[in-house]
């Protein structure tokens, strides 16, 4: 919880101005995405139970994209984003997570832009290689996906408090 505290003194008037004190983040909603998917994705790296198959470095993410990543660490950054995602809503499949991360068709000549898909194997493989290291789980409820095993939960909300999160000022 963060300590708010109010003062009420500016010269002779009574307005408020509020003063944060130290925010600490107990679990993975209360760190802003982009920040918490690097800091998660650096310790998917450093834990080398992971293993990066020999075509990370060929592989597209989506036939609407021409080429593969540029960023070495991609394979671990998606994989970070998925656990995020499955984090805050467990239960969703390889097909949800296609749509998601998928994007805009644009070589269709004069005919509109369409959403396109991500590459369907490319999840699957990181679901199947987070299972095996025990971050992940099938779901048990009738429509089926993954979910976040108790482990994995509480990897995450560790790497969660460790992210620096800073409050604006009001």
């Amino acid at each position: 919880k963060a300590a708010i505290s109010m003062l009420f003194l500016f010269c002779g008037r009574s307005t408020r101005s509020i003063e944060m004190a130290a925010f600490k983040p107990m679990g993975v909603k209360d760190v802003p995405a982009d920040k918490f998917i690097a800091e998660y994705a650096k310790h998917l790296k450093s834990n080398d139970k992971i293993h990066l198959p020999t075509w990370v470095d060929v592989v597209k993410t989506g036939t609407f994209k021409q080429l593969a990543p540029y960023d070495e660490d991609w394979y671990y950054v998606r994989a970070a984003a998925l656990c995020r995602r499955l984090y805050i809503r467990p239960g969703q499949g390889v097909g949800h997570f296609t749509t998601v991360f998928g994007g805009r068709n644009r070589r269709r000549g004069a005919k509109p832009e369409k959403h396109a898909v991500a590459a369907g194997g490319l999840i699957r493989h990181i679901f199947k290689n987070l299972e095996s290291v025990g971050l992940l789980e099938k779901s048990t409820a009738a429509k089926g996906g993954r979910k976040l095993s108790a482990s994995g939960q509480r990897d995450m909300d560790l790497i969660a408090a460790r992210v620096n999160v800073e409050l604006q000022q009001f």
